[in-house]
């Protein structure tokens, strides 16, 4: 296993203070975490960035790929309704090109708080946090990069599309490989693709009717199912194909507006004004960019000349669901943050927590923001 170079103590301590200047308590994880819970939190095609081991019991486990969720999980068990923690130790993810190190180390702080609180305020705070823990590190070419998953629906809601297409459309935020597959369907008549005329047949009878009408003509044709799936499990799966071919494609136009709004990457005011331009009824918008006014104000601290606005800004993992952040140094280039982080509200619900949780949070690669590093 590649290990990342250790960083000057001198270094390591002004970035650690940077992130514990907030008050937040220490905290320490399992290096071991359930395979089965990460996957179904990042998709299975994070798999093969995970170190695959077997747990005690037999069960798969894995080394932490990061500390966000192994986090989450202990606030959610302490049964706290607000939370800040802090926390500093090795991570571990396969690398997959090249000579990256693979085990790593990560700085980062989690803030949990109630419904209540100012979800703006925490965004801005968290994200000043990493940009100064980044800059601790004494680079000089470091840019914060912002996005934010939730302004991407808000967006879709603006262009007045069927409820059925903009919940599809909205659950790809963050999953540029099924959004572009969508992108390149624009203006297809779908309802003919996905299954054919036995699907569509299908479709408009109830379970037990489709799995009767399957069998009888498997009997005209002298058909034998093999492979041990009934005709009941065989007619659900194409009825819910021919379902899905029926829904409704995005028109051109639509496709090209999201297109346009996926690419924006610009100073803020510049970014925010092209998406309103880009949207369908601003009335939509009106709210998420109300957020982003109040953000940007929050973080004056920073030179303008060093903020970027990318609304499509995403992480490997595709647990967040609001503002999203990176920050960049030219020297690393684009696919090495320094720092990043985000908000994932949506996440503590799915490890179990009460419906009004709220969480953000950031880790900083501490190597990366060391002037003299280069992994």
């Amino acid at each position: 296993m590649r290990v990342e170079p250790p960083v000057p103590a001198q270094t390591l301590s002004a970035i650690r203070a940077a992130l514990t200047a907030a008050g937040a308590t220490p905290v320490d994880a399992p290096i071991l975490q359930p395979l089965s819970l990460l996957i179904d939190l990042a998709g299975e095609a994070m798999r093969a960035r995970l170190f695959v081991v077997q747990a005690e019991g037999g069960a798969e486990a894995c080394l932490r790929p990061d500390f966000t969720v192994a986090v989450a999980r202990q606030h959610i068990e302490g049964g706290s309704n607000a939370g800040r923690y802090v926390y500093e130790g090795p991570a571990f993810r396969s690398a997959t090109e090249g000579d990256r190190p693979e085990e790593f180390v990560q700085l980062g702080v989690e803030l949990f708080a109630p419904q209540g609180g100012s979800k703006v305020e925490a965004d801005a705070e968290i994200a000043a946090l990493a940009w100064r823990a980044a800059a601790a590190g004494g680079r000089e070419d470091l840019t914060l990069w912002l996005g934010d998953v939730g302004l991407f629906a808000a967006f879709i809601e603006s262009l007045a599309l069927s409820d059925g297409l903009a919940a599809r459309l909205k659950r790809m935020a963050g999953r540029p490989r099924l959004l572009n597959a969508e992108l390149a369907r624009a203006g297809e008549v779908r309802a003919e693709a996905g299954g054919g005329q036995l699907a569509a047949m299908l479709s408009g009878l109830s379970e037990a009717q489709a799995a009767n009408l399957l069998e009888e003509v498997w009997a005209l044709a002298g058909v034998e199912p093999v492979g041990g799936r009934g005709p009941g499990e065989i007619a659900a799966r194409l009825v819910r194909r021919a379902e899905a071919a029926a829904q409704p494609s995005l028109t051109e136009k639509q496709a090209s507006a999201v297109r346009a709004f996926m690419a924006i990457a610009e100073a803020p005011a510049t970014g925010l004004k092209q998406v309103r331009a880009l949207a369908g009824s601003t009335r939509a918008l009106d709210g998420a960019l109300a957020e982003w006014d109040a953000r940007l104000a929050m973080l004056a601290e920073i030179p303008a000349e060093r903020l970027r606005f990318a609304p499509a800004l995403g992480h490997a993992f595709d647990y967040y669901d609001g503002l999203t952040f990176e920050v960049r140094s030219a020297g690393l280039g684009d696919d090495r943050p320094v720092a990043s982080g985000g908000r994932y509200d949506g996440l503590l619900a799915r490890l179990g927590a009460a419906g009004d949780a709220r969480a953000v949070g950031c880790v900083v690669r501490p190597w990366r923001a060391f002037a003299g590093g280069e992994a």
